[in-house]
């Protein structure tokens, strides 16, 4: 199946260049930043891509052996242009590896961005379809291949939504002494990249407002970490976010329908003729990142809050071999490490499958003249009481120690080796997939090689 998925994208791309080359020609080319044709008519046409091989070992204490993996961690291709009056564009992209934008979400993505974008002002822009969405924390801003180390913070796997799809609207506005504020609108089904699913529950809708008090950064710098353009002047920008999402059927937004809950007051006794009663999932945060002479700097908070209904009576058995089976057990460990089970209220039960807590990130690095680049970050995490975050196997570390170092083989994005090595601490107790033995600690090692054209 995944070959099938590989090929037809591949034709459909294939097709795209042969329409386009009928009345185009090279415009451009940098390394690492994609090839650009134009036709006589002022329409433009980009084509982009990537791929990373990546190795990985994780280690935990008081266990000698050591878990080594090898795989293609994004292999991406992005299509995109505009009309020749500019105010029609569009994206298209694809990761043909089809991993998530996360670690830990073995999820066969194959398509990540499909809209088209319509530029209603000189200031505003309205896009509809499937992208990253504006209410995640700012690391999400930043494009896969531009990031400061291997692999994203903890606080985006925990928190981030990543795509969505829906209505987004973008301003960009000066507000004198060469400040910017850009404020952003979102209003999505609330499922994550749910395009050819059922829709469950209501919409979600938010907004984020960021503030640049000393202009715009360098070559799209505000949306790479590294400081590779060195900036001459210092620049900085500060935002702060908000969403809603009414009826969720997931930990997080992230995916729909995995987990449903019902009100089967009419003893209807099955999960399609059921009225569902879902819990409101609200997150929130602040963040900022600041660049200067090769030294960068990048802050983040998030929350998150749910509201449960009182009337859910009925769940699906999201864990059996069957999904779409009810049960009336809401049922758990007492703890995330213990094997004993107790039964909890529904509204207990709820929130200890949902991403209940909140989090700061604050990653710093500085990059030499030579080409290489010096980084490092702590992650802490705070659950709630009752939250997925307790998760010992997946979560449950409440602090991350991250270091790297990074070699740019060009003075560009395109070509770049990256090693780090990250300490989870594990106080709470860690256990792995596979053993249920309790852990203190876990110990990453990462490595990656990113070659764009």
């Amino acid at each position: 199946m995944k070959i099938v998925r590989i090929f037809f994208t591949l034709m459909g791309v294939l097709s795209c260049l042969n329409l386009a080359a009928q009345d185009t020609e090279l415009n451009s080319y940098t390394f690492g930043e994609g090839i650009t044709f134009d036709n006589n008519k002022g329409a433009k046409f980009k084509i982009e891509g990537y791929l990373q091989p990546y190795f990985e070992s994780k280690s935990y204490s008081n266990l000698d052996e050591t878990a080594n993996r090898y795989r293609m961690r994004r292999m991406r291709l992005r299509l995109s242009g505009n009309s020749s009056n500019e105010r029609f564009s569009y994206r298209f992209q694809v990761d043909l590896g089809g991993a998530n934008e996360v670690d830990d979400d073995a999820q066969n993505l194959y398509l990540l961005d499909a809209y088209i974008e319509y530029s209603l002002t000189k200031r505003i822009n309205i896009s509809f379809g499937q992208r990253a969405t504006y209410t995640d924390n700012r690391e999400l801003f930043m494009n896969s291949y531009a990031l400061q180390l291997v692999e994203r913070s903890r606080l985006t796997s925990a928190f981030a939504t990543i795509r969505e799809f829906g209505l987004f609207v973008r301003g960009n506005f000066k507000t004198g002494g060469g400040s910017f504020l850009r404020p952003y609108f979102v209003l999505t089904t609330g499922d994550g990249p749910n395009v050819f699913r059922k829709d469950r529950g209501g919409l979600k809708v938010g907004g984020r407002v960021d503030f640049l008090p000393f202009g715009t950064f360098t070559n799209f710098g505000q949306f790479r970490q590294s400081d590779i353009v060195r900036e001459r002047a210092p620049k900085f920008v500060i935002g702060a976010h908000y969403s809603l999402n009414n009826g969720m059927t997931s930990r997080r937004g992230r995916d729909s329908g995995r987990i449903i809950y019902l009100n089967d007051a009419n003893d209807n006794g099955a999960l399609d003729d059921g009225e569902e009663s879902l819990p409101n999932y609200t997150k929130f945060g602040v963040d900022f990142l600041f660049k200067y002479q090769g030294f960068s700097v990048l802050g983040e908070f998030v929350k998150s809050t749910a509201t449960v209904p009182d009337d859910i009576n009925l769940r699906n058995d999201y864990l059996g071999d069957d999904p779409s089976v009810l049960t009336n057990r809401f049922r758990g460990r007492v703890t995330p490490t213990s094997p004993d089970f107790r039964d909890y209220t529904p509204e207990e039960y709820v929130r200890r499958q949902l991403i209940l807590g909140q989090a700061y990130n604050i990653q710093m690095g500085y990059l030499f003249k030579n080409n290489f680049s010096l980084d490092a970050r702590y992650t802490h995490i705070e659950s709630d009481e009752n939250s997925f975050l307790n998760n010992p196997a997946f979560f449950n570390r409440p602090n991350h120690y991250t270091f790297g170092v990074t070699k740019f083989l060009s003075r560009s994005y395109g070509a770049k080796i990256q090693a780090s090595y990250s300490i989870a601490d594990g106080g709470k107790g860690i256990t792995t997939n596979e053993d249920t033995v309790t852990f203190e600690n876990e110990k990453i090692f990462r490595l990656i090689l990113t070659l764009a054209f």
